[in-house]
């Protein structure tokens, strides 16, 4: 009997919604964008990262990460790339996908930095910290990376307030200035 593909992180609504036939190529500007992110993921577990596909498919809800048979995928939605890359330039994609890896980072790696009581969000959350700090943004590049996040949060997310300081626990914990990261605005 086939494994049935797990949804583990979809931001936005309407996850049932999707249809992995539909699954295409990324675009090269979509995958410019994941390979900066993996190459901050890179720097944190070397040859022990987690590996995933990317793919853009039309009836995915925003972005979602997707065990499947034993593969992950890292699945966006087209209209949703362009919405948020309109609101928040690369810089707001980055930490989207961030947060989708960090669920991967999490499972695969775990961290003591981590708090045990954090919910997947959370933790997901503190690793895309960690790879904001790797990426070393500007202040003011930091800004629209956590607007992003916090404007497309999945459904399990708790409120922002929760989310903010898991996000600079691991933007701290992996190299990132505190000072940096409050003086975003």
């Amino acid at each position: 009997m086939p494994v049935k593909a797990e949804v583990l992180c979809a931001l936005g609504p309407d996850a049932s919604s999707y249809k992995p036939a539909a699954d295409q190529r990324p675009t090269s500007d979509a995958m410019q964008l994941a390979n900066r992110v993996n190459a901050a993921v890179k720097t944190l577990c070397g040859s022990q990262c987690p590996t995933m596909a990317l793919l853009r498919n039309a009836t995915a809800p925003n972005a979602m990460l997707i065990a499947d048979a034993g593969q992950a995928k890292l699945v966006y939605s087209p209209q949703f790339l362009g919405a948020a890359y309109n609101s928040f330039g690369d810089d707001g994609i980055v930490a989207v996908i961030a947060h989708e890896v960090g669920h991967a980072m999490d499972a695969t790696m775990g961290a003591a930095w981590i708090k045990k009581s954090w919910t997947p969000e959370l933790r997901a959350d503190a690793w895309a910290g960690c790879l904001l700090a790797r990426l070393d943004p500007a202040p003011a590049n930091l800004q629209p990376s956590l607007s992003a996040l916090s404007k497309y949060p999945s459904p399990s997310h708790p409120s922002w307030n929760l989310r903010l300081p898991a996000l600079r626990a691991g933007y701290t914990q992996c190299g990132g200035a505190g000072s940096k990261f409050d003086a975003r605005k």
